[in-house]
């Protein structure tokens, strides 16, 4: 069972890394056995990722009201249809499409299989140098307004990498935007933005399995939600004016260094898969 100072830990580490494109599920199961602790499953690893989404919420509490408005008077309207914000609500729906069809196709493979660690350190690494070469190569000269269909559809494509643990949905979704030319921090805000519906589905849909006579309740689970919730708050902030005017070198050099620790630990015997 997860203790109340188990969910702090782990909600601390939700919130720290779950906006960074350095994959949050991969450090929440790597320090879960690092101090001996049982994996706390696919069930609370999604719910605690609602808290994080909620701070997406209040961060962007304008923005998403200014897009959910336009596209709902879009609907009768049909001259505001061209209008960024209905074309965005849009774009987001078609977006989140992917994750779900593939997460409900291989729900019990990514809840179980794809939690191997010997998988989430070789993802780690390969996806962090697919970040860099994103971020190198990337004209980064579009801006949001310059967001399309299919733009849209890519994008939803590139969050679906992130059902495999290990590849990060703010990483692969914000290095689907670079390659496609857009700036860092459009990218960026789109990522927190298309994540809303994926995670607070899967976070709910999840949720039916918690306190259901497993090894997780609701107790340490609303705990480590709201620590995530938080922590994440501070974490948007600082990212969005981070990439503002700097790379995400640091966060390539880290993954593939935290990606390669993991493979030797796992070759010596310090950690199992």
């Amino acid at each position: 069972m997860i203790s109340w100072f188990e969910a702090i830990v782990l909600g601390l580490v939700q919130g720290l890394t779950e906006f960074l494109p350095i994959s949050s599920t991969a450090h929440v199961l790597v320090l879960s056995q690092v101090f001996g602790w049982e994996d706390p499953g696919a069930a609370f690893t999604a719910v605690m990722q609602i808290g994080t989404e909620c701070a997406v919420l209040l961060y962007f509490r304008h923005d998403i009201a200014r897009i959910i408005s336009t596209w709902t008077r879009s609907l009768v309207r049909p001259q505001l249809r061209s209008e960024l914000d209905a074309r965005m609500g849009w774009y987001v729906i078609v977006g989140t499409i992917p994750i779900a069809a593939l997460g409900l196709a291989f729900r019990d493979a990514i809840e179980t299989a794809a939690r191997n660690l010997w998988l989430v350190a070789t993802v780690l690494i390969v996806f962090g140098v697919v970040l860099g070469l994103a971020d190198r190569f990337g004209a980064k000269t579009r801006e949001l307004s310059e967001l399309d269909a299919r733009s849209g559809v890519l994008f939803g494509l590139g969050q679906a990498l992130a059902l495999v643990p290990g590849v990060s949905r703010s990483g692969a979704t914000i290095s689907t935007g670079l390659f496609l030319g857009f700036t860092r921090e459009a990218a960026t805000r789109y990522a927190f933005l298309l994540a809303i519906p994926a995670v607070l589905a899967s976070g709910l849909f999840e949720a039916r399995k918690i306190g259901d006579g497993g090894e997780v309740a609701w107790g340490p689970t609303l705990l480590a939600t709201v620590v995530a919730f938080a922590v994440g708050y501070a974490v948007i902030a600082w990212l969005i004016r981070y990439v503002a005017t700097k790379s995400y070198l640091p966060f390539v050099v880290y993954r593939i260094v935290a990606g390669s620790v993991i493979l030797l630990a796992l070759s010596a015997g310090a950690l199992s898969a």
